[in-house]
């Protein structure tokens, strides 16, 4: 029996649902900004005293930084987009959400039990240690040319991130 190839559009569903499953598992801040009770303890966040105004623009520094990151970090590794831009455009929004909410890009796609550790042991931070040393990324951001769902663009626009994420806050 042959296994049909998945679309993009089955990528991004697969997406969205970890990103549901994890955020049902609290593997993600609480958008209320309130420490969220964990078994090992609370998980306070950087932005939890920062103003709507304030974690606003903290977003929207993190969203530019870490689109020109990954575009520049694209282009350095010559690796590609993936060739459905949603995919970028959801890791990057995570990545700027991490870097608001922790201080550092920790990868969006996979779940921790303590992700402020995790932080900081820096192993899972983007580029992961995967990606560095064998070009491996499983968030699909930074594809190799022989990866089936690489396309043949190595930048994206932050509006094109705004776009794909339906904003960012």
């Amino acid at each position: 029996m042959m296994i049909p190839r998945p679309t993009s559009s089955m990528i991004v569903t697969i997406l969205l649902v970890v990103v549901a499953l994890a955020a049902k598992t609290h593997a993600f801040v609480s958008p209320i900004r309130t420490p969220i009770s964990y078994p090992n303890g609370p998980l306070t966040a950087k932005d939890a005293n920062m103003s709507e105004e304030e974690r606003d623009a903290a977003m929207e520094k993190a969203l530019k930084a870490m689109t020109a990151f990954s575009n520049k970090y694209v282009q350095n590794t010559n690796t590609y987009y993936c060739e459905d831009k949603s995919v970028p455009a959801v890791v990057i929004k995570g990545l700027a959400e991490h870097k608001v909410t922790l201080g550092t890009p920790l990868c969006p796609c996979r779940f921790y039990e303590d992700k402020e550790k995790e932080a900081k042991d820096g192993y899972w931070n983007c580029p992961c240690v995967p990606m560095r040393e064998r070009h491996e990324c499983h968030c699909m951001l930074f594809l190799t040319e022989d990866n089936d769902f690489a396309g043949t663009e190595q930048d994206i626009s932050i509006d094109d991130v705004k776009k794909h994420c339906g904003g960012f806050s």
